[in-house]
């Protein structure tokens, strides 16, 4: 299993912070914002990635990550030339993804709670699995309508008069066969190449799982001001009363394997004096 970040957009509803540079390098609490998708990824333990972006920030992200060694990780850069959709990801992946299956999340996507239910779709699914989270503004999301069975039978983008609470989040499990269902799509009203056409076709040819997250799972949105505002003072407060660190892209290196110790040590000591460095060396008491 490969794993896609897409962390293009144009953001502007965070304007003027992405006249600057690209949203997930905001800063969410303490650290840049696509450590949190990121670190989903690591922990179902996917360690080829392939970050998504423009031109402009691509740079950025190589500064951040450089080549994913000293996380035991194998980072990969694209570039996205305008925001033509998500599934374009698979298009603009395919020599990436080769002959694995993919999962793809989007940049700014943040989840938090067990998920176990996660993991376990990244070991055993089959064609394509996507997730459904109840909502209570369904016309911004695809949204999936289920029948008496709890079984998926339609998913509309952004619907005016919606079929049901349940939108798809911004994660995707997907096997090969997405690279030549993205390459077959015709853009759409807006201009893009849809994820939800993507699932409409899996659907179609009755591959498509659905599953439900239930409750005390956190799907936080960033798109805001606000909103990042509220994910920070989340993650915060787990910091604080906890003193635990959500996202901590170093910390699941060693936890999972990534790296050992003598290697944990070394991404340690080339930090520079920080709380966060802090953080790590009382980790590294504790393995």
């Amino acid at each position: 299993m490969k794993g896609i970040i897409l962390a293009g957009g144009s953001g502007s509803r965070l304007y003027p912070i992405t006249k600057v540079y690209s949203k997930q390098l905001a800063l969410l609490y303490d650290k840049p914002l696509i450590y949190y998708p990121l670190s989903i990824l690591m922990l179902g333990g996917i360690k080829e990635i392939l970050i998504i972006s423009d031109s402009d920030t691509i740079p950025l992200y190589k500064k951040l990550f450089g080549s994913g060694k000293n996380l035991g990780m194998k980072m990969n850069y694209a570039v996205q030339k305008a925001p033509n959709g998500i599934a374009e990801a698979f298009i603009i992946g395919e020599k990436f993804i080769g002959k694995d299956d993919v999962t793809l999340i989007l940049g700014d996507n943040i989840f938090y709670g067990y998920l176990d239910f996660l993991y376990k779709a990244f070991e055993s699914h089959k064609y394509a699995t996507v997730f459904a989270y109840r909502v209570n503004d369904p016309e911004r999301y695809g949204i999936i309508e289920f029948d008496k069975k709890n079984r998926a039978i339609s998913i509309e983008e952004k619907p005016t008069n919606p079929k049901s609470n349940y939108a798809v989040p911004g994660i995707y499990i997907y096997d090969n066969n997405v690279v030549k269902i993205s390459k077959n799509l015709k853009p759409s009203k807006r201009g893009e190449l849809e994820i939800t056409d993507v699932n409409k076709e899996y659907l179609k040819q009755k591959k498509l799982f659905v599953q439900k997250i239930g409750r005390g799972i956190a799907w936080l949105d960033t798109g805001t001001p606000h909103a990042l505002l509220q994910a920070a003072n989340f993650f915060g407060v787990i910091d604080e009363r906890q003193g635990l660190k959500v996202g901590c892209i170093e910390e699941i290196s060693c936890r999972k394997g990534f790296v050992d110790k003598k290697q944990f040590k070394k991404i340690i000591s080339d930090m520079p004096k920080c709380s966060y460095r802090s953080y790590l060396e009382n980790v590294l008491k504790e393995i």
